[in-house]
């Protein structure tokens, strides 16, 4: 995020819930390309790695062609991924409006399974309001889709810790 972002008036969405699944399994689901794409939008070039570069394409608006611009900012396997997440344009006052956020999820293990947290950081007020107020209410989803994702791997047998990202940065 930009100095001047971080001097002007932000709020964040925080989202927490805890899922039936070993941080592993959830790792592998927030991680993998192809998971990814079915639990928040299509995806080009992520990779679970610090500096990657990659983009998500959703619905275009006005000046805006829908691309989300992103760069991996920390990855701690199994605990903790981080990415900025910079879209929109100026022009566009509510969807589409300009953004330049981060992206955190956060795991611990707990009994039961695995607290999933994920804070999506740095909304301007009052510019990215709307931003922020459809984006609170799509992440709770998505961390639906990825507790039953991370299920479908569990019974399926397909989720292994060697099968998760082997990045210790």
């Amino acid at each position: 995020m930009t100095d001047a972002a971080m001097k002007l008036a932000t709020q964040d969405i925080v989202v927490e819930e805890v899922l039936p699944h070993a941080p592993e399994t959830i790792w592998k689901t927030l991680t993998t390309g192809k998971l990814v794409n079915r639990w928040l939008m299509k995806s080009t070039g992520f990779q679970p790695v610090k500096d990657a570069r990659f983009t998500f394409q959703t619905t275009p608006a006005g000046a805006w062609d829908g691309v989300i611009h992103c760069e991996v900012l920390h990855v701690t396997r199994n605990e903790r991924l981080s990415y900025s997440w910079q879209g929109g344009h100026d022009s566009n006052a509510q969807y589409g409006s300009l953004l330049d956020t981060i992206v955190t999820w956060t795991l611990a293990r707990v009994d039961g399974g695995t607290r999933l947290r994920l804070v999506h950081s740095g909304f301007v007020t009052p510019k990215n309001d709307a931003a922020s107020k459809n984006l609170g209410e799509g992440w709770k989803k998505v961390i639906g889709k990825i507790g039953a994702i991370s299920g479908e791997q569990t019974e399926t047998g397909i989720s292994h810790p060697e099968m998760t990202d082997t990045s210790k940065t």
